[in-house]
């Protein structure tokens, strides 16, 4: 992920001639389930925006004293049914991120191939002290929260991605624009960036398959030891 500008991404949603066979989607849950989950997403959002809030004040106040920037951060990212969102998050990087990136891009082979494979750095220049540890503890995605209670996300679901990642689903991307993406999930708790893409792509096939109130449920239980050993965090 980049901060700074975001990338140019569409702000229509994509159609299905873009990416996949129309009839792969739009998909919801049967109804009282899809209403089940909806109600966990905001009374669970709800509670954790409650406790959270004051951290998220602290958190923010600490990021513009670190280097004098804004504190909060928005990405353009696809939600379900190929539809772009703003994605919120405490801004872990310098200020110039996007700038660095491209140059970086340009004059390190290395990071290029790194870069497209897995479309992170796993040594990235561009975050700041104070974001590595914002990242590692994973509290750079609380503002996220706000992102459930628009309905854009859920607390749980595929990781969002940017729209140039989406071809790396290849035939399997219908299982990604099938939910709405989320704070956690297959991915999040089984590895995290420690994962290759490929495993991310099958963690999100996984989820689709088996996506339920009871799963969803094992999964944010599984979020609090995995985010607490920071296993595979950046």
């Amino acid at each position: 992920m980049t901060e700074g500008r975001p990338a140019a991404v569409t702000t229509r949603p994509l159609v299905a001639n873009d990416l996949l066979p129309a009839q792969a989607y739009p998909f919801q849950a049967p109804f009282p389930q899809e209403r089940l989950l909806r109600l966990m997403d905001i009374v669970g959002a709800s509670a954790l925006l409650i406790f959270f809030l004051p951290l998220i004040v602290i958190l923010a106040v600490m990021i513009t004293l670190s280097d004098f920037g804004p504190p909060f951060f928005a990405h353009l990212r696809i939600g379900r049914n190929g539809e772009p969102f703003k994605c919120y998050k405490l801004r872990s990087m310098r200020r110039d991120a996007e700038k660095r990136l491209k140059k970086l891009l340009a004059e390190n082979p290395e990071f290029r191939r790194e870069w497209a494979h897995n479309r992170k750095l796993s040594k990235d220049p561009r975050i700041t002290w104070f974001g590595a540890f914002l990242r590692s503890s994973s509290l750079d995605e609380l503002p996220q929260l706000f992102n459930v209670l628009q309905g854009k996300m859920s607390l749980v679901g595929p990781r969002p991605v940017v729209q140039e990642e989406l071809r790396m689903y290849g035939r399997h991307i219908a299982c990604y624009l099938r939910c709405r993406p989320g704070l956690t999930g297959v991915w999040q708790v089984t590895g995290r960036s420690d994962t290759s893409y490929r495993r991310r792509v099958a963690a999100d096939r996984l989820y689709a398959r088996r996506k339920s109130f009871a799963f969803d449920w094992k999964l944010l239980c599984c979020t609090v030891p995995a985010v607490l050993a920071r296993k595979g965090a950046c």
